[in-house]
């Protein structure tokens, strides 16, 4: 069963790794140009595009990078799904193209799909034991769970 875990918890670390490599070297250029960040959303009729390219960019560097470390995970993934989800109906509009340029972005459109849908099975699974909010919280993770070190078993709490 351990072994189990243990590939388990290295599998969520990759996946980590591979959502993430796709949003913090985007956000950071987004952040690096704000300006060009915010005229291609104001040229793509987004209201406000000068007060949303800094917050979207900043979701999408900060939680790249909280989902490659593994803190806040399911708040990261959340606030991931939401950025992707806008991030697809702004730039990805293929319903409104012809041809060649439909397809490409038709594509675009349902890869962004595709990646809502491994930031949901990041939520549901959770960031696994190579991650920083394991690590911060460890002592309540083995209280929970008992301390496999050691062969405790959990300890029922009974003085509520």
């Amino acid at each position: 069963m351990q072994m189990q875990k243990t590939s388990s918890d290295l599998v969520l670390l990759v996946a980590r790794i591979a959502m993430s490599a796709l949003f913090i070297p985007g956000g950071l250029r987004k952040l690096m140009d704000l300006g060009a960040f915010a005229a291609m959303l104001h040229k793509q009729g987004v209201p406000a595009a000068d007060v949303l390219a800094p917050v979207g960019a900043c979701v999408e560097f900060l939680g790249g990078i909280a989902i490659l470390v593994g803190i806040q995970l399911r708040i990261a993934t959340l606030l991931m799904i939401v950025f992707t989800v806008i991030a697809s109906f702004i730039a990805h509009r293929f319903w409104e193209l012809e041809g060649p340029a439909r397809q490409m972005q038709q594509t675009q459109f349902f890869k962004n799909l595709a990646i809502v849908g491994g930031f949901f099975a990041l939520w549901a699974a959770g960031a696994g034991r190579y991650a920083v909010d394991r690590l911060l919280h460890r002592e309540r993770f083995e209280r929970r769970t008992g301390d496999r070190r050691n062969g405790t078993r959990p300890v029922s709490d009974t003085t509520s």
